[in-house]
């Protein structure tokens, strides 16, 4: 506040004489507020920077305004608040110029004086307020000093109007009387204000919410019923920066016109001002008068349209924007360093109002000012930027990296990184007895989906402090994830509605892209996708297999489904692993055929303490970075007494197929049963990768140790193309099959040397080491009466019983093992008198499965050609499995119509790949018979595509049909 005569002052010390002057006699000013329709609030200029102006009660001198509506008398006299409102939309924000008539006795008093506004026009006199106010009749003049007939009614008398021997003082007093009183003549005769009589003055009664009615009933009101969701409201006062007190004015409402509410400014909270009141008396935050002076300053007393987005937790504030002509008071806050955002108002802001806050808040931020002037960045115990593949994820929102450039030679190379911003489902605990919360599983699945095996780039926006157990912490960074097809991972599973956005603190690090983060949220909020679906959550049961009983129980259906895709769960050894198939909804544990791995280092709280044997780290580590939660592909062909399903698996996908258990042998990271070898029942395939391994000296094998010497059951030389005239004895497909040379003579000696085994014996059982490999006596009948027959254990099915092949025939037995098998004599075992039945497969050729109708129509067509008949057959070399390769020629006897190409013709059997061709060639001395058949089963397969016939019924097929053969 200012003289016009003089320097800028403030309010003047205390004297000891006289009272202190609390303003000049006459100065500029500007109003803050209007009390009432007489009195206003004056601010002058503050004392030092970032301290408050000093303000002062001015009522205009001489008048008589209705009394406002207050706590205590909720009623406003008539024409109180009309009153008031003339007067604030005449002065609030304005400089005036004012003259002192009464100076109180002291600091805090109010002051009685004059208020006069600049001129309308530059040769009009400066405008008097108080006579104005008369003129509007808003207000009423108290008793005149100089008037002729002076009574109480002072305005019913006339003023007396000045004389030139009056004293200034004097004479302007009389002139102000005499302006009054011709202004309230004016505002009788106009019937105005407090004369009105049609409408007559308004008065009000104050209505609170929390009090009268609910926040929420009202909030809910606007939103429905007012033009673009907006209210027009008075700011009455301001608790500080961010919250408010505001009077409905707007006529949209009627049961809400002249209320008042509390207002928090959304997405914005300001530092508090403490309390002397409370008990222990509070102090005020930092900056706490700062931000509420610049709220004061910019909304105080202005009419403005506010937008209501919802209410505070408790519902006793309402939660909107005020909308000023200049901008955002929310954004102008955040801009100076006088708020913060707040979370969980923000998340009541349309999406697109969030950006301006966000850039405002992080412009106050890097220029360090006021609440954020001790303000750092974190500081990370971890790169800020991580490039590298994904080898795990743990949970819904946790994944491992492998970076770049590094060697995975421990677990301790990973890098464990969390979604920043991003709150998943949590994944339950099993041992802690806690399930899934709805859609962990989902969410976890689809985190898979999007970054395993793939190359990923984390960007680093803060650490936490995460609780592993009781005193042990570990630090997390928390991030976002992309990849080259996402730009952020978080984004996607938000807006999929499989996870939500993290709700953090007011001075919590938040991502870079939370804003965006939110706006996927809103979008999968509208769209009730997954957690946010109004429908009940129904969890997915999964069958678990991996109990032995169950295990065998079902190996049957998965032996029969032939290849199969799965995911890898979980990774127990380099060669066992907890698969689940999608097919059959279910767990089961598996391990690849004929290997086995070293044992690797105990889990971290696991029941097995066993110690690691060398490369069993290694060989565990291989699995975790090429196969686990990878999909693969894999074919059960038997189960252990432990429940572990057995079988080959294939992984990668296009040129990157390959065989699982030949990678791992071929890395020195496994070895090939040695029990497998001695049987022949191990692929010619992993035996090589396992001597290429040897000499290489990797893995295993890199070990000085007395290496065990390979026996290879079948000889490595190359074979000769024979012709032999064979019969079939048992049928196992539509091209596999086991047969007896005719004329053999080893069949009779395998007979009568039988015949007297069962003579010597009997038909009675006897205790035998019936384990899997082992050849034994089994107990047959084939219908001319029981007799031994010589068989190998190939399965065990339950208690009591096992599988067996009997050797001379082909055929397959389920026999209870105390009744039906006994040791076999000495002379008779496989290494003296080799296997009647020879193995073999219809060369060059694949069908499909007995349960599918072309396996079966294969099969059929192989036994009404071939069954109980002498056959010519071209014998070319085992295939890759160890069964002999042969073509058989048809009954007519020529060599260049076979069997082979009879089932190719008729479209129940496709022609091998050409390496399959390469391969058996490699092993034949002279391969030309066996191209020349490769030749015409091709002609042959191009007549059955043209003709649509069999497989080819609807047209062509592809490449993964191979699968299924």
């Amino acid at each position: 506040m200012t003289e016009t005569s003089l320097p800028s002052q403030t309010a003047l010390a205390p004297s000891t004489t006289k009272p202190a002057l609390v303003l000049p006699k006459q100065g500029v000013a500007k109003v803050k507020s209007v009390t009432s329709g007489d009195t206003v609030v004056l601010l002058g200029k503050p004392p030092q920077p970032n301290l408050p102006c000093p303000e002062v009660l001015f009522t205009l001198e001489g008048l008589s305004a209705p009394r406002m509506a207050s706590k205590v008398n909720p009623t406003d006299e008539p024409g109180a608040f009309p009153a008031r409102e003339w007067l604030r939309q005449q002065l609030v924000g304005k400089v005036v110029r004012f003259e002192t008539r009464k100076q109180p006795n002291s600091a805090g008093d109010r002051v009685y004086g004059w208020i006069f506004l600049p001129a309308t026009a530059p040769t009009d006199p400066p405008v008097h307020v108080a006579v104005e106010c008369v003129r509007a009749g808003h207000a009423t003049p108290k008793s005149l000093k100089y008037a002729t007939g002076n009574d109480t009614e002072a305005p019913a008398v006339v003023p007396t109007a000045p004389s030139p021997d009056d004293a200034p003082e004097v004479a302007a007093a009389k002139e102000y009387e005499l302006q009054l009183g011709k202004a309230y003549a004016e505002a009788k005769s106009a019937r105005v204000g407090l004369h009105a009589t049609d409408p007559l003055p308004l008065v009000r009664t104050l209505r609170v919410a929390n009090e009268d009615f609910a926040t929420l009933q009202f909030v809910e009101a606007v939103q429905k019923h007012c033009t673009h969701k907006r209210i027009r409201c008075v700011i009455e006062y301001v608790f500080d920066g961010s919250r408010l007190r505001l009077h409905v004015t707007d006529a949209q409402l009627p049961e809400f016109q002249y209320t008042s509410f509390t207002l928090l400014l959304a997405g914005v909270t300001c530092p508090r001002l403490g309390s002397a009141k409370s008990d222990p008396p509070t102090p005020n935050e930092p900056f706490a008068v700062q931000a509420r002076e610049f709220t004061q300053t910019r909304l105080l007393q202005r009419e403005l349209d506010v937008s209501l987005v919802g209410t505070d937790k408790v519902g006793s504030s309402a939660v909107g924007v005020v909308h000023h002509p200049v901008g955002n008071i929310a954004v102008e806050l955040l801009k100076n360093g006088l708020a913060r955002m707040a979370d969980w108002s923000v998340r009541l802001l349309a999406v697109g109002d969030v950006p301006a806050l966000r850039v405002a808040e992080n412009t106050a931020k890097r220029t360090a000012l006021n609440v954020w002037r001790n303000y750092a960045p974190p500081t990370l115990q971890t790169a800020s930027q991580v490039s590298g593949t994904v080898v795990e994820v743990v949970s819904g929102d946790t994944v491992l990296i492998l970076p770049d450039g590094k060697a995975y030679d421990s677990e301790a190379v990973l890098y464990k990184v969390s979604l920043a911003s991003m709150r998943a489902p949590r994944v339950g605990n099993e041992r802690a007895g806690r399930p899934d919360e709805p859609y962990a599983v989902e969410c976890k699945e689809r985190l898979r989906v999007l970054t395993v095996g793939r190359a990923v780039k984390a960007q680093v926006h803060y650490e936490r402090d995460i609780p592993l157990q009781p005193g042990v912490n570990e630090t997390r960074p928390f991030a976002t994830l992309s990849t080259p097809k996402y730009e952020d991972v978080a984004e996607v599973l938000i807006q999929e509605g499989l996870a939500v956005t993290q709700r953090h603190r007011d001075d919590d690090e938040t991502s870079a892209r939370y804003d965006e983060l939110r706006a996927a949220e809103a979008t999968a909020k509208a769209a009730k996708k997954n957690t946010h679906s109004e429908k009940e959550y129904k969890s997915a049961t999964i069958n678990d297999l991996t109990d032995p009983r169950k295990a065998k129980s079902y190996s049957g259906s998965l032996m029969r489904s032939g290849h199969t895709k799965a995911i890898v769960d979980y990774v127990f050894n380099g060669a066992l692993f907890k698969l689940y198939i999608p097919s059959e909804n279910c767990y089961i544990r598996f391990a690849p055929n004929s290997i086995r791995c070293p044992q690797p280092s105990p889990s971290p709280g696991g029941k097995v303490n066993k110690a690691a044997e060398p490369f069993g780290d290694e060989s565990k580590r291989h699995a975790r970075l090429h196969v686990l939660q990878r999909h693969v592909e894999i074919v059960c062909n038997g189960v252990t007494n432990s429940g572990i399903i057995t079988g080959d698996m294939m992984v990668g996908q296009g040129g990157q197929r390959r065989d699982y258990a030949i990678e791992l042998v071929g890395a020195g990271l496994a070895t090939v049963d040695q029990r497998k070898i001695d049987y022949g029942e191990a692929p010619r395939s992993l035996v090589d990768a396992q001597s290429a391994a040897q000499e290489s000296k990797v893995g295993l094998w890199s070990i000085v140790q007395e290496q065990p010497e390979i026996k290879v059951a079948k000889t490595a030389v190359k074979a000769k193309e024979t012709v032999a005239t064979i019969r079939l004895s048992e049928i196992r497909s539509g091209n596999h099959f086991f047969y007896h040379v005719v004329d053999d003579e080893t069949a009779k000696v395998v007979e009568e040397s039988m015949k007297v085994f069962t003579k010597s014996h009997g038909t009675g059982g006897a205790p035998c080491d019936a384990k899997i490999g082992k050849v034994v006596a089994a107990l047959f009948n084939d219908g001319s009466g029981k007799a031994w027959y010589r068989a190998k254990v190939i399965e065990r099915k339950g208690p009591g019983k096992m599988a067996v092949l009997f050797l001379d025939h082909g055929n397959v037995a389920t026999v209870p093992v105390a009744t039906h098998l006994r040791p076999l004599d000495m002379n008779l075992g496989t290494d003296r008198i080799p296997p009647v039945a020879k193995e073999a497969v219809l060369a060059l050729t694949n069908t499909r499965p007995l349960d599918s109708d072309e396996g079966m129509d294969a099969a059929r067509l192989l036994q009404s050609k071939c069954w109980g008949r002498n056959l010519t057959a071209r014998i070319f070399a085992p295939d890759e499995s160890g069964k002999a390769a042969l073509s058989i020629a048809t009954e007519a006897g020529s060599d260049e119509e076979t069997i082979n190409a009879s089932l190719v013709v008729e479209g129940l059997a496709r022609v091998a790949k050409p390496e399959t061709v390469t391969s058996i060639s490699s092993r034949m001395i002279d391969p030309s018979s066996l191209v020349e058949l490769a030749a015409a089963l091709n002609v042959a397969q191009e007549v059955a595509r043209k003709s649509r016939v069999g497989m080819w019924r609807y047209g062509d097929i592809g490449d993964e049909d191979d699968d299924d053969m």
